[in-house]
């Protein structure tokens, strides 16, 4: 070492720390930080502070997302053949599926036990109802007739099918036997991947600000619940987190079943887990999402399609929320639910998933479909709505973290889609940024330094 080197300032010390490390200290500060301020009466100057602070960091999540779903899907889309895209599109499609469907299982059961809201008095004044869009003009929604329009309006099922038509065409140019559309393919591809790189610098950036607004968004929520909610809230958050706990251990259940390592898995997981956890947002988490996934040596061709769909359309957490707060909502109406209507719940939850953005509070749209769809009476779920973001954080975790499962078990399952541990290019074999500096363009692996490990 040499020791002329000029010492290390703050900031590089800074960047050096793991990213989760920062993280958990952000969070143990935000509890502590939110309760005292429960305690003391200080939000009328805290709570503001805290808000602008936290509302900038979901702002920066939020900001990545349609450009991280724009590259990404564009240059997972062409990266492999059509065929090879059929395969793997129905087997995620399916996964998630299947998935969603076992979790708003698991929830109604565990509640139907627990029994959350027996003998809790309705609230006098009934809450406004939520419009519930059609099926139709969900579907017809997915195809844009404007894209510029879909992008601004952040239509993200649009803005997916545009970017799969758009890498579909990108995967034809580059299989013409046309050399000038070839050429044309492969500089567009260059184009795309160096997009894909960029966004990746940018989220990098972004996440050096997350351990604030991680501590922020803790601290508004404690400070605004308090410890003040009473028995059957807390049976029902209580139903809500053994669910998770429940549909978590599906999850290893499937890497192991599929070869996976758990171990590795959820050391990249670990990250987009408690990232999900205190945004409450899949879509907001999605660049962190996607790095975890390139760590896994998951190929952009898997995940750049899967992860964006899945913080659309897979909800497994928000299934949870919707399968045990119905009972509770029926529990408080005094309203016991039959064998059709448990039914009804399960189809119409995994089907309002398409329908719902990744993003904080979509459970209670989609709880608010379950309801109306069992002729439950509206007004229960204001009860509901004042726990709401304590159990969005966990619902959003458990949300991410199958999407990260499907991902990896997917990529397994299709030859090529996965980089054994000791490739060249793993990212997380790489000993360096430098050292990876050979590998494929876009990798958010190759920009971790230290402290993003």
């Amino acid at each position: 070492m040499d020791s002329t080197a000029p010492p290390r300032s703050l900031w590089r010390r800074y960047l050096d720390i793991p990213l989760i490390w920062k993280l958990a200290v952000a969070l143990v500060l935000g509890v502590v930080v939110g309760l005292t301020i429960d305690l003391s009466g200080a939000g009328t100057w805290a709570l503001p502070v805290l808000d602008v602070l936290g509302q900038l960091f979901l702002r920066l999540l939020q900001m990545l997302v349609l450009p991280l779903i724009v590259t990404t899907l564009i240059a997972g889309v062409a990266a492999i053949s059509p065929q090879r895209l059929g395969r793997i599109g129905v087997k995620v499609f399916g996964l998630y599926l299947v998935t969603s469907a076992f979790a708003i299982t698991v929830g109604l059961l565990l509640a139907l036990a627990i029994s959350p809201g027996t003998g809790l008095r309705m609230p006098g004044e009934p809450e406004e109802e939520v419009e519930v869009p059609a099926i139709s003009e969900t579907l017809l929604g997915i195809v844009p007739s404007n894209p510029f329009q879909a992008l601004v309006e952040g239509n993200v099922l649009a803005v997916m099918f545009g970017a799969v038509i758009f890498g579909l065409a990108l995967t034809f140019m580059l299989s013409s036997a046309d050399e000038r559309t070839q050429n044309l393919g492969l500089f567009l591809r260059r184009g795309v991947d160096g997009a894909v790189e960029l966004v990746f610098k940018v989220i990098r950036g972004v996440l050096e600000y997350a351990p604030v607004g991680v501590f922020a968004l803790i601290a508004l929520v404690l400070a605004e619940t308090g410890l003040d909610a009473v028995r059957p809230l807390l049976e029902l958050t209580g139903a809500v987190y053994l669910a998770i706990l429940l549909q978590i251990a599906v999850y290893v259940l499937l890497l192991l079943l599929f070869g996976a390592g758990v171990g590795r898995f959820f050391a990249a997981a670990k990250d987009p887990m408690l990232t999900a956890f205190v945004t409450r947002s899949s879509s907001g988490t999605l660049p962190v999402t996607s790095r975890a996934a390139e760590r896994l040596g998951v190929r952009e061709g898997v995940y750049g399609f899967s992860l964006p769909l899945g913080a659309t359309i897979n909800m497994d957490g928000t299934a949870i929320y919707v399968g045990a707060a119905t009972v509770f909502v029926a529990n408080v109406a005094g309203v016991e639910l039959t064998l059709a209507q448990l039914g009804t719940v399960v189809v119409v939850g995994v089907l309002a998933s398409v329908g719902t953005a990744g993003v904080p509070g979509a459970g209670l749209l989609m709880l608010s479909m379950a309801t109306t769809a069992v002729g439950l009476p509206m007004a229960p779920v204001a009860l509901v709505a004042g726990i709401d973001a304590i159990l969005d954080m966990g619902r959003t975790m458990c949300n991410v973290t199958g999407d990260l499962t499907v991902t990896r078990v997917v990529a397994g399952t299709e030859k090529g889609m996965l980089r054994s541990p000791g490739d060249p290019d793993d990212p997380v074999e790489a000993p360096s940024p430098a050292a990876a500096g050979e590998g494929r363009a876009g990798s958010p692996a190759a920009e971790a330094g230290p402290g993003d490990s």
